[in-house]
């Protein structure tokens, strides 16, 4: 399987995002913020150039965090954001998320337009991987797109998602063309949707779930 690499849209990924969804991107990651403010031990999966962190820092100012990117320029990048903000405690891991061994006890994780970067089978360890790393309570924020229910928005969004995932994959090497249905994988782990905001009539979606209870065997 080929190697996805985000390094060469790095440096380009905020305008690209841009001149491709106005705002809204940043929206959908951010729109959780004031349900966050106790987080403590934070781990953060592909979070790309780091806005989101330089956000989540503003409400968490003794944060520490892990952040897992496979890109070097995306890490560098984050990295100069949040130096520039004077933040401490954040250790930068390059690798892949499906091969990098947690390190630490979470009660948050994060990961903003990543999981539909994986084949269901590799959600699955991802999810094996992270959650016993996740403390009883936990909260795991997502940034998705999504397929709304209208029809007729339901068949504008396929289309769209379809157009990202093959942009993304001339770009990157990214071999994913569906979203995985990673809701369901977290519900049969305990996780419960506790808050959800939708953007752009649900084609973005943010869900915060918390960990209520042992993962189902």
């Amino acid at each position: 399987m080929r190697a996805v690499n985000f390094d060469p849209v790095a440096r380009l990924y905020r305008w690209l995002e841009y001149l491709s969804f106005g705002p809204w991107l940043a929206r959908c990651r951010n729109a959780q913020l004031r349900h966050l403010t106790g987080a403590r031990n934070a781990l953060l999966l592909g979070d790309g150039d780091g806005r989101f962190l330089h956000q989540l820092l503003a409400v968490n100012p003794g944060l520490h965090a892990d952040v897992v990117d496979s890109s070097q320029s995306m890490l560098t990048i984050l990295n100069r954001r949040v130096q520039q903000a004077g933040a401490e405690n954040i250790r930068l891991h390059l690798a892949e998320a499906l091969q990098w061994q947690p390190i630490g006890q979470y009660d948050l994780i994060v990961s903003h337009f990543f999981l539909d970067c994986f084949f269901p089978d590799q959600l699955e360890q991802l999810f094996d991987r992270v959650l016993p790393h996740a403390q009883p309570g936990a909260k795991w924020l997502v940034s998705e797109f999504a397929v709304p229910r209208n029809p007729l928005i339901a068949f504008l969004a396929r289309g769209i998602i379809a157009s990202l995932y093959r942009v993304f994959g001339l770009l990157t090497g990214l071999q994913v063309r569906s979203m995985p249905d990673y809701a369901n994988s977290m519900r049969r782990r305990g996780l419960a949707l506790s808050h959800e905001h939708r953007f752009l009539a649900g084609l973005l979606r943010s869900e915060l779930w918390t960990l209520s209870s042992a993962p189902q065997k």
